[in-house]
């Protein structure tokens, strides 16, 4: 018979466009362990945005259910992820004088400081979902982490603030609590997945993350330890499963299955001999084509999304900054000849990334479809390791204005 949650148990769900996945993980002395994991195929949602609550509901509640089962344990409150074409960030900066008089700084001028920073007009129909510090800087001297104890006349902090719309996230949390849940937190899912899939020499040397889902690729730029730039491309792994069902004239469900199994994503990887079995549609008998012809297809729309990541790159004042290259994760990324086209198109370093270990049922999400989801718990155990995440019987975006003021502990 399962359990009421445990106060050591984090649970992280991933609602990607595609799949729905719940991880269940106990938080003991040896570390973070895997429990429970169960995936569900997304109905109700399109590119990261819910569509239809009730499609929605009943994807989280078999999962849930799949990873409880799995898990002897009764969930009662996640780590929900959030993504989609609504979200936007920016950096912001704040100063303030430092107000004790023998100019020490303590741990009320940070939180001063941090407030300074998002006091920005931010328009009504969006709301704050992360204020992530990123530096501090004492009297012109940059690069602090920690400016607690420091003496200092003028501080000033770098932070970045991720918004989204205050409908799409209200939806996310609706789809949620109505499968009988408690959303704990909301995390932005390029953020999560850099927690599970980055080194710590490529977040001090600079890296790009790139998290190609099925409705979504997201962006995170993680340099000297902090995110600095994050974007959301409302392009996927579905719109190449499309392409393939319009260029070969198959059913979607079998040109999903095409790429998976036949797809690339460099045309010199396929033997030009090489044939492959193509589906019809109303009862027609299949056909056999080059799998090139499907190497065609896939392979524009890959370079299409590169494109589009190195063009929201460029943008940013970080472009040169980054000196580890480029990580790609997500379920879209595992075509073969991903790394070398992305290589070709960035003309840097390219790694494709897997969860990092962590302990129990890890080779369950040993797969760069749940970096995500693994990046939920490891976020998760992090905020319960400050006291974080305790629920009351507010509202999330109550909860969010208490949780700004645990984010300054990350650096204490």
């Amino acid at each position: 018979m399962a359990q009421k949650q445990p106060a050591n148990i984090v649970v992280g769900l991933d609602i990607g466009t595609t799949k729905i996945c719940a991880i269940i993980a106990e938080i003991g002395d040896g570390g973070l362990e895997i429990i429970g994991v169960g995936t569900a195929p997304a109905q109700g949602l399109r590119r990261g945005v819910v569509v239809h609550i009730e499609d929605c509901v009943r994807s989280i509640s078999e999962a849930v259910a799949k990873a409880e089962l799995m898990a002897d344990v009764k969930v009662q409150a996640v780590y929900a992820g959030v993504a989609g074409g609504h979200i936007k960030s920016f950096n912001s900066r704040g100063v303030i004088a430092v107000s004790s008089q023998d100019h020490e700084i303590r741990e009320h001028d940070v939180k001063r400081v941090i407030d300074a920073a998002q006091a920005i007009a931010i328009p009504l129909d969006r709301e704050v979902i992360h204020v992530l510090p990123q530096e501090y800087i004492v009297d012109d001297q940059d690069g602090i982490k920690n400016p607690v104890g420091m003496s200092g006349v003028r501080l000033e902090s770098e932070v970045h603030i991720v918004t989204g719309a205050v409908t799409s996230v209200q939806n996310i949390v609706k789809s949620v609590e109505r499968s009988g849940l408690k959303v704990a937190d909301i995390v932005l899912e390029p953020l999560a997945s850099s927690r599970a899939v980055l080194t710590e020499d490529e977040e001090e040397l600079g890296v790009a993350l790139i998290d190609i889902g099925g409705g979504t690729t997201d962006i995170g730029m993680v340099i000297d330890g902090a995110l600095r730039f994050s974007s959301i491309i409302a392009l996927g792994g579905n719109n190449v499963t499309n392409d393939v069902s319009i260029g070969l004239r198959t059913p979607t469900k079998q040109a999903e299955i095409l790429k998976c199994e036949h797809g690339a994503a460099a045309y010199e990887l396929v033997d030009a001999k090489e044939m492959i079995e193509v589906p019809s549609v109303g009862g027609r008998p299949p056909r056999v084509v080059p799998r090139r012809q499907l190497v065609d297809i896939i392979e524009p729309r890959m370079a299409e999304i590169f494109e589009l990541v190195k063009g929201e790159i460029t943008k940013s004042r970080f472009v040169e900054a980054f000196r580890a290259g480029y990580v790609i994760t997500g379920g879209a990324s595992k075509l073969p000849g991903v790394c070398e086209l992305a290589e070709r198109i960035f003309g840097a370093p390219v790694r494709l990334a897997r969860p990092q270990p962590v302990g129990g049922l890890f080779d369950s999400v040993d797969d760069p479809a749940f970096s995500t989801g693994v990046g939920l718990i490891l976020y998760a155990a992090e905020g319960r390791a400050f006291g974080e995440g305790d629920l009351d019987d507010g509202s999330l975006f109550d909860n969010i204005i208490q949780r700004m003021k645990n984010w300054l502990k990350d650096f204490f």
